[in-house]
């Protein structure tokens, strides 16, 4: 047993397979019918509206997971920009969201079964959630590898019924293009209801610690799989539409299984019936496992009993979260199948419109060490307009689920009021707060902690002597404007050493970039490698005719460490040739943020350094 981080175990292939198999499922297999009843042969518009909504309201959340990839995901974004009540709820509406969507998976298995073997759904719901927690206990990289086998087939299925269906087109059944009374306005109503069939994407945000290289893995992985199921959404509508006679169509809950049953028979329906088992499978199997990592993230955080954050095995699984998601998708067989799509698309959308918000209140705090190594384009319009496209996706579903997703949010707040005002968590609104009112206290430093040691974990830095070095080096913040001369003899303290580096400098220029100097000198004695770091934002005049630097970082080595001399002149070059580093320097206005902007710049590092 252990409270440590989750193993990482999963690439580029599972990201895209946990998202494209928990997309697939009911919203393709069941819901068609139901929406071609309600606007006509339009409905493939209305799944490739909802896909662009999907793609555009997962751009935040793939910039937060970049930037802070723990279990959790979206609750743990929400926590850290916006506080601990914010974080209980969003973990709390999250966490059944993809639970419910789960059952819902795990209901239409059942139906499945129950049709072909008569067993009682209930119970055979109960049984297929108790295997899929199974499996899951087993380990993460096991049940990703299930669910890479279980989407290839999919798609290879989902494939075969659009090549295999387009021939059998026919155009009039196009006609009307809409059903009467309806219209392009009633895309964006028929969007809303079909978005349920986008939902997967939460569930690798919640699982984005157990990702390899997540920097590149998670988006690749994520916008790859939305791309993907949305193309093949629109294909798969196109020929079910076109194969199928509107009276077949309108209201069926089996709509594929009946288009291939019509011109392949029976072993046409019974390849499609499967295709639908494996994809109610998928989206089963991966939301127990992101669903379960939010009671493991809150217990971490103690926002609900820490014994949630335990972890079991040499695979460190989360079983006490585990376990209690099994329950609760027992209990959700229970629930009405309507409410559960309804309820589960409107959590879905909160969760964006969260992640949206928490990416503005993260980036207008200027917190340094937030460092995502994706970011959402065209800032801040895009996280505007997908905020204000939820809304309006909400509110098309009605009052019934927006009541259910209440009752939710208000169970949190009750659970952040037992355990959740007891935690002293820091978190970026604070910052934004504090920026704007341009506060001169002190800002606390643990949300900036807890960002570096996330960084240094997702990008595996480790530490070198360099690094040690800048560790305990000297910082000097001042904002006088300085002589070179000056600040010298303000750092060496000695004379003759202040006379060596002024002399040095007017044999040879230090000054590398017209905002960054290093001066450096080799001292006597041995095993002496020394930085003193000074940042001057009203500047240090080297020359009379130069402009001022605003950088300058001494560094002073003994003849035995020539070899770390010359490869921390690199390591300092390496740094401050990263675009950002001036606007970053900017910022550092305390001792810790100038350590941090060079500990976790992107660099070359030097190992083995030992004979140095």
């Amino acid at each position: 047993m252990s409270g440590g981080s989750l193993r990482k175990t999963l690439g580029m292939a599972d990201v895209f397979c946990i998202s494209a198999g928990a997309m697939i499922s009911s919203g393709i297999f069941v819901l068609p019918g139901v929406a071609y009843e309600n606007i006509g042969p339009a409905v493939f518009l209305a799944y490739g509206l909802a896909g662009i909504c999907a793609l555009v309201g997962t751009l935040a959340t793939i910039e937060l997971a970049t930037a802070m990839p723990l279990a959790g995901g979206i609750y743990y974004y929400t926590g850290r920009s916006l506080g601990p009540l914010a974080g209980t709820i969003s973990g709390l509406l999250n966490w059944s969201a993809i639970a419910l969507k789960s059952s819902f998976a795990i209901f239409g298995m059942s139906e499945v079964v129950y049709q072909f073997f008569g067993i009682n759904p209930v119970y055979c719901g109960i049984g297929l959630t108790l295997i899929f927690l199974l499996v899951n206990l087993l380990g993460t990289k096991s049940a990703a590898l299930a669910q890479v086998i279980m989407v290839a087939l999919l798609f290879i299925s989902l494939g075969a019924y659009i090549c295999l269906g387009f021939p059998e087109l026919k155009p009039s059944r196009f006609e009307p293009f809409f059903q009467p009374g309806k219209g392009f306005l009633s895309l964006f109503a028929e969007a809303a209801f079909v978005f349920v069939s986008f939902g997967g994407l939460l569930d690798v945000a919640s699982i984005s610690e157990e990702v390899k290289n997540p920097r590149r893995n998670l988006p690749v992985g994520m916008i790859g799989a939305t791309v993907a199921v949305m193309i093949t959404y629109v294909l798969v509508l196109i020929v079910t539409v076109g194969v199928l006679e509107p009276s077949e169509l309108s209201g069926s809950f089996t709509p594929l299984a009946d288009a291939a049953e019509k011109y392949y028979g029976t072993p046409g329906m019974v390849i499609i019936t499967l295709g639908a088992v494996m994809a109610f499978v998928t989206t089963a199997n991966a939301g127990v496992m992101a669903a379960a990592r939010f009671p493991y993230a809150m217990g971490r955080d103690k926002l609900v009993p820490e014994f949630f954050s335990r972890t079991y095995g040499s695979r460190h699984m989360p079983l006490p979260a585990l376990l209690i998601t099994g329950a609760f998708m027992i209990l959700a067989q229970l629930l009405p199948l309507e409410k559960l799509v309804t309820v589960a698309s409107t959590v879905i959308m909160l969760s964006f419109i969260l992640t949206n918000i928490s990416v503005i209140i993260l980036r207008e705090s200027e917190i340094q060490n937030y460092r995502p190594s994706f970011r959402v384009p065209f800032y801040p319009v895009v996280p505007i307009l997908s905020m204000v496209i939820f809304c309006l996706l909400i509110m098309e579903l009605g009052v019934g689920s927006v009541r259910i997703s209440l009752g939710i949010i208000i169970i949190g707040i009750l659970l952040y009021f037992v355990f959740g005002r007891k935690v002293n968590l820091e978190y970026a609104l604070m910052h934004l707060v504090r920026r704007l009112m341009k506060t001169t206290v002190p800002q606390p430093r643990e949300l900036e902690r807890e960002l570096r040691d996330i960084i240094r974990e997702r990008d595996q830095i480790v530490e070198d002597e360099f690094d040690r070095t800048v560790g305990v080096a000297e910082v000097i913040i001042d904002d006088a404007p300085r002589k070179f001369t000056e600040l010298c003899r303000s750092v060496c303290g000695d004379d003759e050493l202040s006379a060596q580096l002024i002399a040095r400098e007017e044999e040879s220029s230090t000054v590398l970039t017209p905002e960054v100097a290093i001066p450096h000198i080799t001292i006597p004695g041995e095993g002496v490698l020394r930085l003193v770091i000074v940042r001057n934002m009203s500047g240090v005049y080297f020359r009379p005719d130069a402009d001022s630097v605003k950088t300058v970082i001494f560094l002073f080595v003994t003849g035995d460490k020539r070899n770390m001399y010359l490869k921390s002149l690199a390591a300092i070059a390496q740094i401050i040739q990263s675009p950002s580093f001036e606007k970053r320097w900017a910022r550092a206005n305390n001792e810790e943020k100038i350590r941090d902007l060079l500990l976790l710049s992107k660099r070359r590092r030097y190992h083995h350094q030992a004979r140095d």
